[in-house]
């Protein structure tokens, strides 16, 4: 039996990591969060705070059997210099806390992403490899990786990274998602009576993009922590395929049954801010799930996808050479996680 960590388990990731892993025959698995579950999950859950040393040790010095750590965790700060230091302590805290109480730990998986290219700064090489050289720090991506790359040799684990490209899946109270920016700024459009803009630039409009669909991400992450070749290695990972929004927006006008209308540049954060009391009008009239409406969405995450006027492309050859060759198709994977937040209620169902 493998006893799973997953580090940051209500996230979209870690909700992904931790739905794919109670699924698998052999697999014990335990979450760590600020705050505790909503509801039942498949998971034994435990409330920490990974930046008090003193916490930690109380918490987590009893996880004798734990084979696993995968993090998932972030800590979001005004500056990109102000996040190091929080998000290196959370790993350290249980990196260091786990492998003196459980003998058994096999391997470290932390989830990265593109920011390791540079993506958030501007224009950057692609197709991005795991090759590339680092950008100009700060970057917390580079101090924790530094972190595993130096420990490891010393420890009895190994370690491995996932970089994926634009995450899109949902997770309760985690608006930091493309799903959840998605699905509400095309129902509150709906409801009124606009067609379906796009709300980014007409270079983000045109530009290539790649996604992963979560489901996939935790398929992929469990494969690079449980295959031996994998050990201390990086690895880019993708749906498989490419896309423009400018050829996907109509498709998902269509699936809302709405007109897809031109480009219209805005700010999310700016326009949708004063949409809350649209919203609970919606949560009543539709039934919804009563998410306050500043925890639904993070529109800043939105504005930054939308209005980013280059090719975001990250290569996958690493990936295959290796081994795991599963794709989710694009389209599939909006059509079906939109419907999936009207199963769910976040949204509106069809008409």
């Amino acid at each position: 039996m493998k006893h799973a960590l997953v580090v940051g388990a209500l996230g979209v990731v870690g909700q992904g990591l931790v739905q794919h892993l109670a699924g698998q025959p052999g697999w014990k698995v335990t979450g760590l969060s600020r705050r505790n579950p909503s509801e039942a999950r498949a998971a034994s859950y435990i409330s920490i705070d990974l930046l008090d040393r003193d916490d930690a040790e109380r918490k987590l010095a009893g996880l004798a059997d734990v084979t696993h750590i995968f993090y998932a965790a972030y800590l979001e700060r005004p500056s990109f210099a102000d996040e190091v230091a929080p998000n290196l302590a959370m790993l350290r805290n249980t990196v260091e806390v786990v492998e003196r109480a459980a003998p058994g730990l096999e391997h470290v998986s932390l989830m990265q992403g593109t920011k390791a290219y540079g993506t958030h700064l501007g224009r950057y090489r692609t197709p991005a490899r795991e090759t590339d050289p680092r950008h100009m720090p700060p970057n917390f991506y580079y101090d924790q990786e530094d972190f595993l790359r130096e420990r490891a040799p010393k420890a009895r684990w190994t370690w491995s990274a996932m970089r994926p490209r634009t995450i899109y899946g949902y997770a309760i109270n985690s608006p930091m998602n493309m799903t959840s920016v998605l699905g509400v700024y095309a129902s509150i459009s709906k409801e009124l009576g606009l067609p379906l803009r796009f709300p980014g630039t007409p270079g983000g409009y045109r530009a290539l993009q790649q996604a992963i669909d979560t489901d996939l991400l935790a398929r992929a992450t469990v494969w690079a922590a449980t295959e031996p070749r994998c050990a201390n290695e990086i690895f880019n990972v993708t749906n498989g395929g490419l896309f423009r929004w400018e050829h996907m927006w109509p498709k998902i006008a269509a699936f809302f049954g709405m007109e897809c209308g031109p480009v219209q540049t805005i700010r999310l954060a700016e326009q949708m801010a004063d949409k809350g009391s649209l919203w609970a009008r919606m949560v009543e009239k539709y039934g919804l799930q009563p998410t306050p409406y500043e925890q639904l969405v993070a529109w800043k995450f939105g504005d930054f996808q939308w209005h980013a006027e280059y090719d975001s492309i990250s290569e996958t050859t690493k990936i295959r050479r290796y081994g795991f060759h599963d794709i989710v198709d694009d389209e599939e994977m909006f059509v079906r996680q939109m419907a999936r937040l009207q199963e769910l209620r976040v949204i509106p169902p069809a008409a």
